[in-house]
């Protein structure tokens, strides 16, 4: 009985929508607010105050949700505790990443990964927008870069480098930079922000730049950098073959950012089950 209306109580209080809730649990609406009813007259407490557009907790609620959450966090943990003792791992995991940095070097390793453990389902969706993993069902999401999160454990799996291009062809026809003063004589192609970031004496600068070309795709500055179009700063997983080659040459290195950190993230307070776990070693280890 004294576990009555928790789980829609907890549900409500992370979401703060009785509708959403509702969907989350895969109940109605109307059965999540009279167990919320229910558990407030046992309690003799207002939980929620409600109006047409939001819900938000009371001061007592926002208590009874850290108790509630450890409590729920210990059942679940228990249960796949049980769930998960299976040899082989099996069953859903939900992950997210950035759209570019998943297509070239984390779908084609949750490929991999998918092929050796069959019963495994990954569902991955790619967004560039930092998506609350919790409220979305999220497993893990592939992040780049600080991470500021203190609710999300996160761990290290590999490191991108950032670079300043250019096609020979281009370099030849306008120079070489040799300063960061020298930026504002070159066709600097921009993505979505209108400056590049430096090491400059220890210490970061955003310098703005100009250019012809504006894009929010990476791949479509690549292109125009390597048609000898202008010159780009993208990360070593647009380049490093281009580099290679030979076709694009790396300018200003003296200048070049420390490379960034790529992470797994994940919920904290939750149980790492098997198949996540291996998920993420898998990911560690070929990244």
């Amino acid at each position: 009985m004294k576990w009555h209306g928790i789980s829609e109580f907890v549900a409500v209080a992370e979401v703060q929508s009785f509708s959403v809730a509702a969907t989350k649990l895969g109940i109605s609406t109307a059965q999540v607010s009279r167990q919320i009813s229910a558990l407030e007259s046992r309690l003799q407490v207002k939980l929620f105050y409600r109006s047409t557009r939001r819900v938000s907790l009371t001061q007592e609620a926002e208590v009874f949700y850290q108790q509630c959450r450890h409590l729920l966090d210990g059942l679940e943990n228990a249960e796949q505790a049980i769930t998960q003792l299976q040899s082989r791992p099996q069953g859903i995991i939900k992950l997210t990443a950035p759209v570019t940095y998943g297509e070239k070097r984390v779908l084609p390793l949750v490929n991999d990964f998918v092929a050796l453990y069959d019963q495994v389902e990954v569902i991955t969706e790619l967004s560039n927008h930092h998506v609350d993993l919790i409220e979305g069902g999220y497993d893990l999401a592939i992040r780049i870069g600080k991470q500021q999160d203190s609710s999300l454990v996160a761990k290290k799996l590999c490191q991108r480098a950032n670079y300043v291009c250019a096609s020979a062809n281009y370099l030849e026809k306008h120079g070489v930079p040799e300063k960061l003063l020298d930026l504002k004589h070159h066709n600097c192609l921009l993505g979505t922000q209108d400056y590049w970031r430096f090491n400059d004496n220890n210490k970061e600068r955003n310098i703005k730049v100009k250019g012809n070309l504006r894009c929010n795709s990476g791949v479509a500055l690549l292109d125009a950098a390597l048609k000898d179009i202008g010159m780009v700063q993208l990360s070593d997983h647009f380049l490093d073959s281009y580099i290679e080659s030979g076709q694009l040459i790396p300018v200003l290195e003296q200048y070049r950012i420390p490379n960034e950190a790529i992470w797994a993230v994940y919920p904290q307070n939750r149980y790492l089950a098997p198949k996540l776990r291996l998920l993420i070693d898998f990911l560690a280890e070929r990244l």
